[in-house]
Order: C-alpha cells, then structure tokens, then sequence
C-alpha cells in the first residue's frame, strides 16, 4: 500500500507541476489554485510513505518518476521538444528507478 500512495504522491505533484506552468507565474486563478492544492496534497502523501518507506528510496522514486512523467506532459502539452541528450538523460533517470525497484533491498529491511 505505501507504494500506492507514493504513486498517488507523485501524480499530485505532476499535476501541480504542469499546472504551475499553466498558472503563468501565478497570474491565472485556477491552475494557481490547483498547483497549491495539487503540492499540499502531494507532501502529505508523500510524508505518508515515509512511515514505511525509506527517505533516500522513496524520494529517489519519487523525483525520478516525477521527472519523466513532468517530461512527457511538457512534450504532449506544452509543445517542449527535448532532443536527443535529453531523451538519454530522462530514459537513465527511469533506468535509475527500475534498478531501485527491481534490485535494492534497501526498502525491505527492518
């Protein structure tokens, strides 16, 4: 279940991520509004996950997973084309990320 949060923790954060850029530096009501309920929503989820998960993995987790998905919203969204170190940066982030998930025991241990 923590992980579940966590995933939930960093869809809030996307959210208001995408729409900080949407709130044009705080001049547009609704995308400010939901940029502050999307990061206030996100820091409790994720100080939920630190009960159980640890700090170093859930934050790593976290940024990573945020930066790739934030990536994609720029690109579909926002019209950001990265180019080829780009796309190379941000698929090493997500390779970073599985190998926490899939080899680390780190966030098993007592």
């Amino acid at each position: 279940m923590p992980f579940v949060t966590l995933l939930a923790a960093i869809l809030a954060e996307t959210i208001a991520t995408a729409s900080l850029k949407a709130s044009a530096g705080f001049t547009r009501l609704w995308p400010s509004a939901l940029s502050v309920a999307g990061y206030g929503l996100a820091f409790y989820l994720l100080s939920l996950t630190l009960r159980t998960i640890p700090v170093g993995i859930a934050y790593a987790i976290w940024s990573g997973v945020g930066i790739v998905l934030i990536g994609l919203i720029g690109w579909a969204l926002f019209g950001q084309r990265p180019d080829a170190a780009g796309f190379i940066g941000i698929g090493l982030i997500l390779a970073g990320v599985l190998v926490l998930q899939l080899f680390s025991h780190t966030g098993t241990r007592p």
